[in-house]
């Protein structure tokens, strides 16, 4: 019986212990980290109690209050619990600490910023942990710890005849293993501190959120918007190709796999919550992509606008079935993919462009038309198919892998790489530069340019001044979470230094 009391003790405490240690180390990780926050998850909070999150976000005031209590609220509790200090008293404090991160984003099919893999149904990680820390509240056996040592030494007296028959062997074993994790947090701390040193602080270690605000407090000012249809929006839009997965890297076979890789679901978050709050409030997008910006949405409570790229199914000749899929997922704009614009005019089926620009006009949406050969756009506009604005691929050609001109064919834009250098090999997406720049300068609706820094090739200071130069109203820019402050204040430097353009701004 007695064994059967000591195993249990020992499994109770080192359950107390793990705990304590989550906390302690969420606690340590936001101390050390110099610009954490928790206005981010407070502020995308999305659940019956918003309102009373959002309003905890309203302030600096507020929010600098809000940050101390979660700071050292989490490492007095995990303190606590490690070394068995008031044990019920931690436990209560705990639970209400995780129920308020539990109900920030309620796990109700959805999945949250805070979970790395998919989302569960009631249960994660802080409901069970929470659950736990319940039952320590009631639970008469609480394991080794201080408290236990404090109340033996309280409660037991040693006589003269207790020494004689060793009881005092027992109480200095008693003491031994309620101190025991006194030692083990010196270990634990050791370690992370030198992890610490080595490696940086770990700023995303769980239930809340940290996204570098010092490179948002780099920003050198507010990223000017224009107008497309009935949206405001900014004139640098988010790329939608390293959110769905595609990558141009010419012959480097192994870059899809690798960006893929880093951008997770959770990491995909956190880059559209930066670009939200570097000022970026648009993104375009591969039809593939709208089930994660609506699942991202639903969760944070994002006002981004969603820009969708559709296409026909010409197997079935149905037109419009992407572009109804489109409005179910609740998206702002719809445009005519650029590959399919371009394939379609190749084939001489122009009327089915027409078809879905009507289409997404009746159904109340601004309607637009995407290009990576110049000719398409040409061609749709002498049959009078003019959309509400053009998304056209505009960038210079002065950049070594660009092949050269007189191997240039209208429509080669397709995907399909060719093995002699000489010719398109997913290197160049702005065959006719002169080209373009003639169309864009006589174009009368707004005009968003793409591929601007043709993959990669062409540097952004380069490139945006290009584009915005040729008479583009806004670029649309795939961006990883660590180059959107700067593509945001180059853009910024871009716009106010602008003195070559001839063309009018439109939108």
């Amino acid at each position: 019986m007695k064994t059967n009391i000591c195993w249990k003790r020992l499994f109770i405490t080192i359950l107390r212990v793990a705990i304590g240690w989550h906390f302690l180390y969420e606690g340590l990780t936001k101390l050390l980290s110099e610009n954490w926050t928790s206005a981010y998850f407070l502020s995308n909070s999305n659940s019956f109690l918003s309102g009373f999150y959002h309003g905890l976000a309203s302030s600096p005031g507020i929010i600098k209050t809000v940050d101390i209590l979660n700071i050292y609220g989490l490492i007095l509790i995990g303190l606590a619990l490690f070394l068995g200090v008031l044990i019920r008293f931690s436990s209560v404090a705990g639970v209400l600490l995780l129920s308020l991160y539990y109900l920030a984003y309620p796990p109700f099919g959805t999945s949250l910023l805070m979970q790395p893999g998919p989302g569960l149904f009631i249960v994660n990680k802080i409901f069970v942990e929470a659950l736990i820390l319940a039952v320590f509240i009631f639970l008469k056996e609480k394991g080794y710890g201080i408290d236990k040592l404090i109340k033996a030494w309280r409660d037991r007296k040693i006589e003269k005849k207790d020494i004689e028959n060793g009881d005092d062997i027992n109480t200095r074993r008693d003491a031994l293993k309620n101190l025991a994790t006194v030692p083990l947090l010196g270990v634990l701390g050791w370690g992370a501190f030198q992890s610490q040193k080595k490696l940086g602080v770990d700023v995303m270690s769980g239930a809340t959120l940290k996204i570098n605000q010092a490179h948002i407090s780099k920003l050198k000012g507010e990223l000017p918007k224009g107008k497309i249809g009935k949206h405001q929006i900014s004139r640098l839009v988010a790329g939608g190709n390293l959110i769905g997965g595609w990558a141009h890297s010419r012959d480097l076979i192994y870059v899809s796999s690798l960006f893929r890789a880093y951008n997770t679901e959770k990491k995909i978050y956190e880059t559209l919550m930066l670009a939200e709050e570097a000022g970026i409030d648009t993104i375009n997008i591969g039809f593939a992509s709208n089930p994660l910006l609506w699942k991202y949405k639903k969760a944070t409570g994002s006002k981004i606008k969603v820009i969708t790229q559709v296409h026909p199914n010409m197997k079935e000749n149905n037109y419009f079935a992407n572009i109804d899929k489109a409005i179910d997922y609740g998206v702002d704009i719809i445009q005519v993919q650029g590959n399919w614009c371009d394939w379609l005019v190749r084939d001489g089926k122009m009327d089915v462009i027409e078809k879905m620009l009507d289409r997404i006009r009746s159904q109340g949406y601004t309607a637009g038309l995407a290009s990576h050969t110049v000719d398409a756009l040409i061609a749709c506009e002498e049959e009078g198919i003019i959309p509400d604005y053009y998304m056209k691929t505009m960038h210079h050609d002065q950049y070594w892998s660009a092949h050269p001109m007189e191997n240039r064919v209208p429509f080669e834009v397709d995907g399909k790489r060719n093995l002699d250098h000489n010719k398109f090999h997913d290197n160049l997406f702005c065959l006719f530069p002169d080209k373009t720049v003639d169309f864009v300068s006589r174009a009368k609706v707004p005009v968003m340019g793409f591929k601007v820094l043709a993959a990669g090739a062409i540097k952004p200071e380069d490139g945006f001044k290009w584009a915005f130069e040729n008479g583009a109203d806004f670029i649309c820019v795939g961006m990883f979470d660590f180059q959107i402050v700067n593509d945001v204040n180059i853009t910024i430097d871009t716009l106010n230094n602008l003195t070559n353009r001839k063309r009018e701004w439109f939108g």
